[in-house]
């Protein structure tokens, strides 16, 4: 297949014209973007998708009505080239520690809460269209739309929340977001991969194990391309000698993980997400200073263009004036799909995170770990939002190469920019005043004191990963007085403690990581050459 962009008008003249319209949309959605974030009410995704559209308005009024774009965007383009810097740093600068301590909780709302999401919006999808006869939808499409619909988008949630103030609501959101979303593709893939023609009672038991198969093989392929990353660099070191080799080893063995795994059919989302977690672990460690401050920074800037590009495209795509054409045609039934599918989003994520959130309180024993209702409301409302991930499944279901002359196609794309834009600006822009009435800061001034004294060094995220040195799941022999209230407060014979007493005896003494490492930086053999 031909991954890529291709070009609407004139060959010739095109791709200089789109290439510098786009790059300067995105010089454009970064300035304004900075000069928003001190409101904190509307983040880049909201502020992309705005000159999105109003690019696309210019666009369609200056081609009178032809196009709304000069690009035509290939959704496999999306998920070779865009989406894995997305996942692979969502990976790479997770807080490990607040991750795996909360892993059970992040499990149930991302991988049973998806499932359950995906039962009730393929369900309800199934037996309100009919009533609607939007155009032929078979078994596959219905499931196509549990698995498309059931991808949330937590980034605006994410921006509100305090992390130092609610480290437990903010690992929960971020955490249940990025297995979401690897859950999503990994249901999709499986229904796409699975016969549906031919259903008996043993369907569901395979679907099952496919799915469980894809799960598995996929997270393996992703801690063994993780491991031998790590394995390499501590061997052989190519920092002492080039910090650019190191660098780019890096990046490549990252984005190999991933091709890899789309080479065997598994989920290159699950394997890169993996792939990250296991080389913030061990590899980033083994490397020199400079070598972790140019990757944390180079994998956090290839994530921010690809959220924005795709952001700005879904803008920009939401005024295809070929799909509204052929959805004009019946606007009663294009409003009644986005109204059930919005109220489906809102019942399956309802659905999912209260029940669960009940059972998980069970499993805790201290108070502070359990889960309030008002925090079980912000992690629902977390998950109403939809985003890229969305857009680019519902291109793949119902499109070829961002074309489609079928009713029922046109009026499920255009449905999904609906929820999309509806969502993403609506919701988006709630956040804050809901977080603000549940979750009211309390004593700010002598919060903002406390942030003023206790100030760390600007050197410290990046020598700890962007993560605090009490957060990382590695430990730190250094005292601080959160240590011994949290020691107080947690049983100290739990899973972590003996991951701790594993990674310390058998892995990090192979692979890596900190405490294992000399650091030469302050050798005076060590040069940047090219």
């Amino acid at each position: 297949m031909n991954f890529g962009l291709r070009m609407v008008s004139e060959p010739d003249q095109a791709p200089i014209h789109a290439i510098t319209l786009f790059v300067g949309l995105l010089c454009a959605c970064i300035l304004i973007g900075h000069l928003l974030e001190k409101h904190r009410w509307i983040n880049e995704s909201t502020t992309a998708l705005a000159i999105g559209l109003c690019t696309g308005t210019l666009i369609l009024l200056t081609t009178k009505g032809r196009s709304s774009r000069v690009l035509l965007f290939d959704e496999q383009f999306f998920f070779t080239y865009l989406l894995p810097p997305i996942i692979f740093n969502a990976g790479f600068q997770v807080k490990k520690k607040h991750f795996f301590r909360n892993f059970m909780t992040i499990t149930l709302f991302g991988a049973v809460g998806t499932l359950i999401s995906f039962i009730i919006i393929s369900l309800g999808t199934a037996q309100l269209f009919k009533k609607l006869d939007i155009g032929f939808l078979d078994t596959e499409d219905y499931l196509g739309l549990g698995a498309i619909f059931s991808a949330t988008d937590s980034v605006c949630t994410l921006q509100v929340l305090n992390q130092e103030e609610t480290p437990l609501l903010y690992s929960l959101v971020f955490g249940e977001g990025v297995v979401n979303d690897a859950m999503s593709i990994v249901l999709f893939n499986a229904i796409m991969r699975f016969d549906l023609s031919h259903i008996t009672s043993g369907s569901a038991i395979h679907l099952l194990g496919n799915f469980l198969y894809l799960f598995g093989a996929s997270t393996a392929l992703g801690i063994a391309v993780g491991l031998i990353s790590a394995y390499v660099i501590k061997k052989l070191y190519f920092g002492r000698h080039s910090t650019d080799r190191e660098v780019a080893l890096m990046i490549l063995m990252a984005y190999l993980s991933y091709i890899m795994a789309e080479l065997f059919d598994l989920s290159g989302i699950l394997t890169v997400f993996f792939c990250g977690i296991l080389m913030s672990h061990y590899t980033w460690h083994n490397v020199t200073e400079s070598s972790r401050v140019t990757t944390k920074h180079a994998f956090a800037t290839m994530s921010l263009i690809s959220e924005i590009f795709i952001f700005l495209y879904v803008g920009m795509d939401a005024l295809d004036i070929e799909k509204w054409t052929i959805v004009s045609k019946s606007p009663g039934k294009s409003i009644g799909v986005s109204s059930i599918l919005l109220g489906l989003v809102l019942v399956g994520r309802a659905a999912s995170i209260f029940p669960l959130s009940f059972i998980s309180n069970l499993t805790k024993k201290s108070q502070s770990d359990k889960i309030g209702f008002k925090q079980q409301i912000v992690i629902w409302w977390a998950g109403l939002m939809r985003g890229a991930v969305s857009m680019a499944l519902a291109y793949t279901q119902f499109t070829r190469s961002g074309h489609t002359q079928l009713q029922g196609n046109a009026i499920m794309i255009t449905s999904t920019i609906t929820v999309v834009l509806f969502s993403t600006v609506v919701f988006g822009l709630l956040t804050k005043p809901l977080i603000s009435f549940l979750l009211p800061r309390k004593h700010s001034l002598t919060t903002m004191h406390s942030d003023l004294t206790n100030l760390k060094p600007l050197n410290l995220p990046l020598l700890a990963n962007g993560q605090d040195p009490e957060g990382d799941m590695n430990g730190d022999p250094i005292p601080r007085p959160v240590s011994l209230r949290m020691l107080l407060g947690t049983p100290s014979r739990n899973v972590h403690h003996y991951w701790r007493k594993f990674d310390d005896s058998f892995m990090r003494p192979v692979f890596g990581g900190r405490g294992f490492t000399a650091h030469v930086d302050s050798l005076p053999t060590e040069r940047i050459t090219h």
